[in-house]
């Protein structure tokens, strides 16, 4: 049962990371600018959220209604793994080798709505200043080197939030001993 568990997980992941490389490319094809918008970010990270949910809800019902926060999680965790690799391979396609002139453009577009929300803020001039040059120290935020940290971060925040979901999410059998 527990190799269904991992396959539903996978498959869930597999979906994931279609939605998510399908809304990359739409988003290089049609603008490079909806990188850019807040609610384009928070709906992708809602969407990785929904998929880990669902996943362990589906691995809770494959289990016969019973889970335990291990296996929730696992089904949580694979389900993201899979899907923000799939997305990430894309983009370093897309950004590394198709296109790498769109990543400065894009890059170039962050920085100056960064600069922008600043100073609706009101921040003071060196702190954007600093904004600024701290960001252009990065250097390409689509070279695969920083993809790779990307990855490693979300894996950290999604995992926070898959602790929670299999707490939510685990159900004990009562007769099980």
């Amino acid at each position: 049962m527990e190799k269904s568990l991992k396959s539903t997980a996978v498959n869930q992941g597999l979906y994931l990371g279609l939605i998510l490389s399908t809304l990359t490319i739409i988003g290089y094809v049609v603008s490079l600018e909806l990188f850019t918008k807040w609610w384009f970010g928070i709906a992708l990270l809602l969407l990785v959220i929904i998929f880990g949910i669902v996943s362990s809800m589906k691995s809770r019902s494959l289990l016969g209604g019973f889970i335990s926060f291990k296996q929730a999680f696992t089904a949580y965790f694979i389900t993201v793994l899979v899907g923000i690799l799939i997305s990430s391979v894309v983009s370093i396609v897309i950004f590394n080798f198709v296109d790498p002139e769109s990543a400065v453009v894009l890059q170039d577009m962050i920085i100056q709505n960064q600069m922008a929300m600043m100073e609706r803020f009101g921040a003071p001039q060196e702190s954007i200043d600093a904004a600024v040059q701290q960001m252009e120290a990065n250097g390409n935020m689509y070279s695969i080197g920083n993809i790779f940290k990307s990855i490693a971060y979300q894996l950290v925040g999604f995992s926070v939030v898959g602790l929670i979901v299999a707490l939510v999410v685990k159900r004990k059998d009562p007769d099980a001993a």
